[in-house]
């Protein structure tokens, strides 16, 4: 009987040994598998993480390329980056739609991140150089069009100069007739009083000392007015060019002018019944009005 308690105590010995080995079995089991799991916890965190920056590192360089895109004006350079910034939107699309834990395709598309930013860095380079240019260009274009501009107001004031210098030239080349007189002949041409007795108007004048006026041929046109303000004439073809029109001229005379001083006698042959009144004299030369006289007849 003693042998058979013994038995049965040695049983249940190793029974709670086997028990207790396999508690501290389950245990150290159990402990293993909660630290590997808070292991795995902690790098599926880690990936989480690591996919969110690679995502937000994808959305950065969009950004970037919409900065720069907009301020581009060369169509071949805004292409180029158009294209890369596809690129980069696919490539976020794909990332979104990767699991955090395929590391090696994560990866993978950091990698392709990190190449199509360097690309981007060669165009934005390209951006500086092409925009410190038109800035240089821009710079010189304002200078030229100032220079440009003071060189014009130099030309308009030189011509305005110029346009006054001519005129002042232009009236001073103007000969000027002086010291007029008019005669009244008889029919042998002796100087009468008596108006009745008149056959001629003899008209005395000077055309004065001018330097400055085109020497060489001239022809005088006299102007012989009425009181009522008829022009006395020969003939209604007897007209010259004044202001642009044609107007009826009484006497003409060609005359050869050295610019000194010329006194010369111009007649009109009495032919008509003239009115007592005031007459009026004038004189033309070179398309200009060169005198302007009055003179009377009362007896």
């Amino acid at each position: 009987m003693d042998k058979i308690k013994r038995n049965n105590l040695i049983i249940i010995i190793v029974a709670a040994i086997v028990i207790i080995a396999l508690a501290i079995a389950a245990f150290y089991f159990f402990r293993k598998a909660t630290e590997k799991e808070k292991e795995m916890t902690e790098v599926v965190a880690m990936m989480n993480f690591e996919k969110e920056q690679v995502e937000k590192e994808f959305s950065d360089l969009n950004s970037e390329f919409d900065g720069y895109t907009t301020n581009i004006q060369n169509d071949s350079l805004v292409k180029l980056l158009q294209d890369q910034k596809m690129k980069v939107q696919q490539l976020l699309n794909e990332l979104r739609i990767t699991k955090s834990t395929n590391a090696r395709r994560i990866a993978q598309l950091r990698q392709e991140l990190a190449t199509v930013r360097n690309v981007m860095i060669q165009y934005v380079n390209q951006i500086d150089s092409l925009n410190s240019i038109n800035k240089e260009l821009k710079t010189e274009n304002v200078e030229v069009h100032r220079k440009f501009q003071a060189a014009t107001e130099t030309v308009q004031q030189l011509s305005k100069e110029k346009e006054t210098l001519n005129q002042v030239v232009s009236r001073a080349s103007v000969m000027e007739v002086t010291s007029f007189t008019m005669v009244p002949l008889n029919s042998k041409n002796k100087k009468t009083g008596w108006f009745s007795q008149t056959a001629n108007l003899q008209f005395n004048y000077t055309i004065a000392k001018n330097i400055t006026a085109q020497p060489g041929e001239k022809i005088v046109y006299l102007r012989i007015i009425r009181p009522d303000d008829e022009v006395l004439t020969k003939s209604q073809s007897n007209v010259f060019t004044y202001e642009n029109k044609n107007i009826t001229y009484s006497v003409s005379k060609k005359i050869e002018y050295s610019g000194d001083a010329l006194s010369d006698v111009l007649y009109w042959k009495v032919g008509e019944i003239l009115p007592k009144g005031t007459y009026r004299a004038e004189f033309f030369i070179d398309g200009n009005r060169v005198g302007n006289f009055t003179f009377v007849f009362e007896k």
